[in-house]
């Protein structure tokens, strides 16, 4: 392969309904950004001049992502063909109709880069001398998606979000990477199902 200075142009997106099968999205994303997870602290002033840290717990992560579909939700397959399924109770069925309502089931986002154009999904283990960045956030809920047709092209703007660490204190995110080294792959990701 080619030297790599940067991971540009191609990304990987599979998203995970708990206890569900991995679906890509890759192919009507235009866009991704991570944010949030700050580890941020004050601090408090003495009457001697000096400062006392106080921390503050690590805030939510939040993934936005920017897209496109012609459908309203996935009615059946591995490949995630719209966005409101993902905020609401899903609908297999064709034509499909999702009701808004109550439900918040738990979702994982994986996010990969790599150098390899043939990468199938985020969620696969990579090949012997690829170069690859991986960022998992478990255990999180989409929290809004948004419909434009602005440009005269209906785009969605997709809001998700996760705490930093589930109630017991293990982390709910992870990030990943490889440098090409011979026989140094990332690993596939484990299902994702109940405890």
């Amino acid at each position: 392969m080619a030297a790599l200075d940067t991971f540009s142009e191609t990304s990987l997106l599979s998203i995970t309904r708990k206890d569900g099968t991995d679906r890509d999205f890759s192919a009507i994303i235009e866009s991704w950004s991570v944010s949030g997870g700050e580890k941020g602290f004050e601090s408090i002033p003495t009457i001697s001049g000096g400062r006392l840290k106080k921390f503050s717990p690590q805030e939510d992560v939040e993934v936005k992502i920017e897209g496109y579909a012609l459908e309203m939700g996935t009615d059946t397959g591995t490949t995630g063909l719209g966005w409101y399924d993902l905020m609401h109770t899903e609908d297999t069925s064709l034509p499909t109709s999702i009701s808004v309502d109550r439900t918040r089931e738990e979702f994982r986002i994986v996010l990969m880069n790599t150098d390899n154009s043939s990468q199938a999904t985020a969620t696969a283990v990579t090949v012997s001398l690829d170069k690859a960045l991986k960022m998992t956030f478990q255990n999180g809920h989409f929290t809004n998606v948004e419909t434009d047709f602005g440009d005269k092209v209906v785009k969605f703007s997709i809001t998700f979000k996760c705490p930093a660490f589930n109630s017991s204190g293990s982390a709910n995110v992870t990030y990943e990477s490889t440098d090409g080294t011979a026989d140094k792959v990332l690993p596939a990701t484990a299902s994702y199902a109940s405890a």
